[in-house]
C-alpha cells in the first residue's frame, strides 16, 4: 500500500469512527472541504503534513496516534517517490 492510500484511509476510518462529515471534519479542522474532498476522492494525491496535523487537532489526538495504526506498518519510506 502506498503512503497516499493509507493516509486517505486513515481519514476515513477516523470520520467513520466519529460519525462525522468530510465537511464537518473540513470545518472543525479549518482546512478546505475541496482539498480534502480531493484528496480522499483521489484526485489529489499528496497533502501536506501540515493539514493531517490540522485534522488530529480537530479530532484532539495526537500526531503519533494517527500514525499508529496497522495502515501504516508496512510503508517502507525508501519506495515513496519525491519529485
Amino acid at each position: 500500500m502506498e503512503l497516499s492510500d493509507a493516509l486517505k484511509q486513515r481519514i476515513l476510518n477516523l470520520i467513520q469512527e466519529r460519525n462525522l462529515s468530510v465537511s464537518k471534519l473540513s470545518t472543525l479542522a479549518g482546512i478546505s472541504r475541496s482539498t480534502l474532498s480531493k484528496f480522499l476522492s483521489g484526485k489529489r494525491k499528496y497533502i501536506q503534513i501540515e493539514i493531517i496535523e490540522y485534522i488530529c487537532e480537530a479530532l484532539n489526538i495526537k500526531l503519533a496516534d494517527f500514525f499508529n495504526d496497522k495502515l501504516f506498518d508496512n510503508i517502507c519510506i525508501s519506495d515513496i517517490k519525491i519529485n
